[in-house]
């Protein structure tokens, strides 16, 4: 990145983030290289948190550590402004793929936009917090931390998201998946699978009948609802008919109202599999349930007009098909921001293992930086206009 051109491009506190990010960006992308060669799983971030945490507290943040009884979550503060601005890290890794969603990208942009607004942070009349939410990928722990207080008295919060190339960089009109998570259990009855069948109640065959139906189900579904599964039990040996078969099962719409229709159907398959083996069925939630993004208008255009500088295509509104994060939550409670940033050249998409490697590259640390000034900026800009700071605060109310 030329930070010269930009910052020669740039005047008052937009040069000033410039000039900071250039001065701290090799540390920066130091935190997200250790980060992607040293995954961790949800809740298990302790040397992710940490880096992050250090590398604030150098750079004069007040740091809390393990908020909302989370060991590895944070928020770091500077300023005292009467708006509460919260910059959003995530870093927690996938099984098997490791960064395979670019978390250590987040991470990194989130505190290369702390970093840049450190300095002006009274200036601009805002109480800058950046926050450590561990768990996005399975646990929702953005969720725990609303439940906790912990976004209590914040009055906006963004995030950037890195993605393949192509994909719109205007958040405005995009929104993600709800989902749910849950687990049902089939028990039944074990039996001699030779001498004595007919005396056994087969919970596998409980979950195959679950999995045909939900199958069908499909048809009759819009093309962007998902449903996904697996049988993560449905016994151990040959000869024992199984009473026991666990499925662990998840299902996705765009809006709550398709959400509350959906969730119930997908139950009856699981019912309806009972039913015709005789089984019993208990069903768990296992994850708090992700709600859509709602993308702020106004954080929005400020947004898109600092990611412009660096010449993207604005008119392009293809956003990403599907997915969820628990960012949705926050952003239905207060105004916020989750914009896609594509790495460009890279065609595959995330939580794959060519993924993973991608979110390792120079363009990808390009990219990041790209992001961290891109919300540097919006906040600023935000900041120093009152009608648009009422018109958030309104939002929020």
């Amino acid at each position: 990145m030329d930070f010269d051109a930009l910052i020669a491009d740039s005047e008052g506190h937009k040069a000033q983030i410039t000039e900071r990010v250039r001065d701290v960006a090799d540390q920066v992308v130091q935190l997200a290289r250790e980060i992607h060669a040293d995954p961790e799983l949800a809740f298990e971030e302790h040397r992710a948190a940490e880096r992050i945490c250090t590398i604030l507290e150098e750079h004069g943040f007040a740091v809390t550590r393990g908020v909302a009884d989370l060991p590895t979550a944070f928020v770091g503060e500077v300023g005292s402004g009467h708006l509460v601005v919260a910059i959003l890290c995530e870093y927690d890794a996938l099984p098997d793929v490791g960064h395979a969603c670019g978390h250590n990208l987040i991470a990194g942009a989130g505190v290369a936009a702390g970093l840049g607004l450190e300095p002006i942070a009274d200036e601009l009349g805002i109480t800058l917090r950046v926050i450590g939410t561990p768990a996005e990928e399975h646990g929702g722990g953005k969720v725990l931390m609303l439940d906790r207080g912990v976004f209590d008295d914040v009055d906006l919060a963004m995030m950037i998201h890195t993605v393949n190339e192509g994909l719109t960089h205007d958040p405005r009109g995009t929104t993600s998946q709800a989902v749910g998570r849950y687990r049902t259990t089939f028990r039944g009855k074990a039996s001699h699978a030779a001498a004595a069948p007919h005396l056994a109640v087969n919970a596998a065959d409980a979950a195959v009948i679950a999995q045909v139906a939900v199958g069908l189900l499909r048809q009759q579904l819009p093309d962007d609802h998902r449903v996904a599964m697996y049988v993560a039990e449905a016994g151990h040996v040959t000869n024992i008919i199984a009473e026991k078969a666990v499925v662990e099962w998840e299902c996705r719409t765009f809006t709550m109202p398709e959400f509350e229709l959906l969730e119930p159907r997908v139950r009856k398959c699981f019912e309806a599999a009972a039913l015709a083996t005789g089984c019993e069925v208990e069903f768990e939630e296992t994850e708090p349930l992700l709600e859509p993004l709602l993308q702020d208008e106004t954080l929005g255009k400020h947004w898109a007009e600092a990611i412009a500088t660096f010449g993207h295509d604005m008119e392009n509104r293809k956003s990403i098909p599907g997915g969820s994060t628990d960012m949705g939550n926050v952003s239905q409670r207060i105004p916020g921001l989750h914009p896609w940033l594509s790495i460009p050249g890279v065609e595959v998409g995330i939580h794959s293992h060519a993924y993973a490697a991608a979110a390792d590259s120079s363009v990808a640390y390009e990219v990041m930086l790209e992001g961290g000034l891109a919300m540097a900026w919006a906040v600023a800009s935000l900041a120093v206009n009152p009608g648009d700071v009422e018109t958030v605060r309104s939002m929020g109310d």
